[in-house]
């Protein structure tokens, strides 16, 4: 899903330039390492790009105002973007769920997952899901 301000995809810009840092460190690396390897090459292009970014950021996770408990972000990008590294196989079905969830949990407007063991890199853009009640307004027009 693609969320969508003014005809482009919002933080287009921001995603680009994460993309292309990560498929520099992919050329460079190729697949096969851990993704904290992946991370840490990551870490030195977005530092050589002037992109502010938060590693491993822990996120405290509430339900009905209680602490419930934590989870650590790969990459959250200038406060708006999260960033998932994989070293899989595949992206299944359940990495989108889970990215969602940090998506919405940090209060960031989008998400991307990058899986180094493919070739070439797999890149897969991940939106906030819409309220079902949302979604539907458009039966009652």
């Amino acid at each position: 899903m693609e969320l969508r301000k003014s005809g482009k995809l919002q933080d287009e810009d921001l995603s680009q330039e994460i993309l292309g840092a990560a498929i520099e460190v992919h050329r460079s690396l190729g697949p096969g390492f851990l993704e904290s390897i992946y991370e840490e090459a990551l870490c030195i292009e977005l530092d050589n790009l002037g992109i502010p970014y938060e590693r491993q950021k822990t996120l405290e996770i509430t339900y009905r105002n209680h602490k419930i408990g934590e989870h650590r972000l790969d990459l959250l990008i200038a406060s708006k973007l999260v960033v998932e590294l994989k070293a899989v196989k595949e992206i299944e079905p359940i990495h989108f769920t889970i990215v969602r969830s940090y998506v919405k949990a940090s209060n960031a407007t989008s998400g991307i997952i990058l899986n180094f063991s493919t070739m070439p890199l797999t890149i897969k853009r991940v939106g906030m899901e819409i309220p079902l009640t949302s979604s539907l307004s458009f039966l009652s027009s």
